[in-house]
């Protein structure tokens, strides 16, 4: 068995059918060896339901396991995703806080319904329940995939840039955890939080740079520089800010499904050498096959 410090091709975010992907965990975690994958996590938005079975199968197959998931916080009137790794899924006061952060997504969905039956999209609520493995997590990606069966639009990328960001009509803003309680739920279940996919958001270079720093405040950790929405510039630009905050820095896909991913599992660039791994932190998390 490989020893932390050389496991390179470690896949740390990836989703489900429990939160908003098109997989299974099993399938998730097959797909992973296959792809050489050497050490994986599940991290559904917001939830661990899928945690144990993901553990089985990863096991099953010897494939080296941590717990995680990808929890929404709004910072700076955007959602940003902190990614939460190794930590005890057992911990009552992180359920707790998934929990809550789910409650909202029911009313949510239903405004987002009703703004796009006004443009002539009738039933849009409905369709979307049809791709939900989760009621709780129903999310614009299941609204996204409705549009695109029903011929509304081409693919789920057209969907999101005409009606589901902001200034959209099927845009509805909400309410996320804050950044404090989400990284310490994290740290107080023996986790690790991790900012993921710092370029995704459209901060200015001010409010990306207090993320950062409140992030690191709060005791966050670890940032994702090779993701699978970052660029080779973002790859480059990120490295240097984990540097420069002291992170340890983490990679993950974020695959949802084999039809809608540009990023397969495992198969990015490994990590630039000068950085630390988050993985190397989480040795004794860890788990092994037997």
């Amino acid at each position: 068995m490989s020893q932390p410090a050389v496991w390179t091709n470690a896949d740390l975010h990836c989703h489900s059918v429990v939160s908003d992907g098109t997989l299974q965990p099993e399938e998730l975690a097959a797909r992973a060896k296959a792809n050489g994958v050497e050490l994986w996590a599940l991290t559904d938005h917001d939830e661990i339901g899928g945690l144990q079975r993901a553990r089985a199968a990863a096991l099953a197959l010897g494939l080296p396991y941590l717990t995680g998931a990808e929890i929404s916080v709004t910072f700076a009137g955007l959602t940003v995703h902190i990614v939460g790794l190794g930590f005890d899924a057992g911990d009552a006061q992180l359920a707790a806080g998934l929990a809550a952060t789910r409650g909202g997504r029911e009313e949510r969905a239903r405004e987002m319904a009703a703004g796009l039956a006004q443009v002539g999209i009738a039933g849009a609520y409905e369709g979307a329940l049809k791709y939900v493995g989760n009621p709780e997590l129903i999310s614009r990606t299941h609204f996204a995939r409705h549009l695109v069966e029903s011929g509304v639009c081409q693919d789920t990328h057209e969907v999101f840039r005409k009606f589901l960001v902001e200034g959209k009509p099927g845009f509805v803003p909400h309410r996320w955890a804050k950044l404090g309680d989400a990284v310490r739920w994290i740290r107080e279940a023996q986790g690790i939080a991790v900012i993921a996919h710092p370029g995704r958001y459209k901060f200015t270079a001010n409010e990306e740079y207090a993320l950062f720093t409140e992030f690191k405040a709060h005791g966050g950790r670890a940032v994702e520089v090779i993701t699978g929405s970052h660029s080779g510039a973002d790859f480059i630009k990120y490295a240097d800010m984990a540097l420069e905050f002291e992170l340890l820095a983490s990679r993950g896909s974020d695959f949802h499904s084999p039809d809608e991913s540009h990023v397969d599992l495992g198969t990015l660039p490994p990590l630039p050498g000068q950085l630390s791994p988050v993985w190397e932190a989480l040795a004794e998390r860890v788990l092994l096959p037997s």
